[in-house]
């Protein structure tokens, strides 16, 4: 077999796409994204490309170019209509906005096997978005405990280390960290209750709360992790190597499904 022709735009930083999130500022209407997620994609040797929304026409588009996603944490919970129940708290940020085109994004980005990293937020939405649901306050389900931050602390409290984790054997993440447990942060109110068809459980809390899981059949990397990987990465090991892999699995993307570009 003839390698493939490795064109400069090939060989340049992956693309990956960065969902911004939404909220009033005021009387004004922003998008915004954390710099913590911008500054790992960097850090993982990719170029970030953050993304207001895209109707479908734009999302195909937006496919064509990117070289994989990373789906952000956010103050907001996904719209509960998205797993057939009610608003349980109106007192908390939604962003139906970001629903409209992230639940799309998620099964064609797979689809194509482009790379997946999805954190927080990005992990309840991925599991939403192939046909899971969540837990709207996982504080509020018996025999779970609460994973959420407290505002009140400060940032670095509410970054810190929180509990373990328990590693499956045998999945993605036991390959990437070789260790059967791992600590870490804990910033969510809603939770994985029904896993997605054809999703794998990587790890849980020590509840038994789902804190990671895999895509069985995704022909490249596709993982979701509840915690915040993002946050001290160039210090952190285990933050590293997940950073390290997604940016290794964009760059084979971009020089596979690119190269005759």
């Amino acid at each position: 077999m003839t390698a493939p022709r490795v064109t400069a735009r090939a060989a340049g930083r992956p693309l990956i796409l960065v969902p911004a999130c939404n909220r009033a500022l005021g009387q004004q209407f922003v998008h915004f994204v954390g710099k913590e997620y911008t500054d790992a994609v960097r850090f993982a040797g990719c170029q970030p490309l953050v993304v207001p929304g895209a109707d479908p026409d734009e999302l195909e588009r937006l496919l064509g170019v990117a070289d994989g996603v990373l789906l952000t944490g956010s103050p907001s919970n996904v719209h509960p209509s998205h797993f057939a129940e009610e608003v349980l708290d109106e007192t908390l940020p939604l962003d139906p906005e970001r629903d409209a085109w992230t639940l799309p994004l998620v099964p064609k980005a797979i689809g194509l096997g482009m790379p997946l990293l999805a954190i927080c937020r990005g992990f309840q939405e991925a599991n939403v978005a192939l046909g899971g649901t969540l837990f709207q306050a996982v504080h509020r389900i018996e025999g779970y405990r609460d994973h959420r931050d407290r505002d009140e602390d400060p940032v670095e409290v509410q970054y810190g280390i929180a509990h373990d984790v328990s590693i499956e054997p045998g999945g993605v993440l036991a390959g990437l960290i070789g260790k059967p447990s791992i600590a870490v942060n804990s910033l969510h109110g809603q939770g994985v209750n029904r896993l997605a068809p054809g999703l794998r459980v990587e790890a849980r809390a020590p509840d038994g709360l789902v804190e990671a899981f895999s895509v069985a059949s995704a022909k490249g990397f596709a993982l979701a992790v509840q915690w915040h990987p993002e946050w001290n990465a160039r210090s952190d090991p285990v933050s590293r190597t997940l950073l390290q892999a997604f940016g290794d699995a964009a760059r084979r993307y971009r020089l596979h499904a690119r190269a005759g570009g």
